[in-house]
């Protein structure tokens, strides 16, 4: 995943079925970071990625970047 953010693709993190697999997509997210020792701004950066690739209206994608973007400012980053 790093490797793929420090290239520039829009690399990400997701959850298929989590019912079904229990890979909830939260949990998918903290274990990549553990494994990969992921920073704070790479984590932010497949968020950011996840969102912008997603197939929801814009207005809908404006919204979340600016939430992430607001949380990520509370948290001191």
């Amino acid at each position: 995943l790093r490797r793929m953010l420090d290239k520039g693709l829009v690399a990400t993190v997701n959850s298929d079925d989590p019912a079904y697999f229990g890979g909830y997509v939260q949990a998918n997210y903290r274990v990549s970071a553990q494994a990969l020792r992921l920073e704070r701004d790479e984590v932010a950066a497949l968020v950011r990625n996840g969102i912008t690739a997603s197939l929801m209206p814009k207005s809908e994608k404006a919204a979340l970047l600016a939430e992430v973007d607001r949380v990520l400012a509370a948290c001191g980053s």
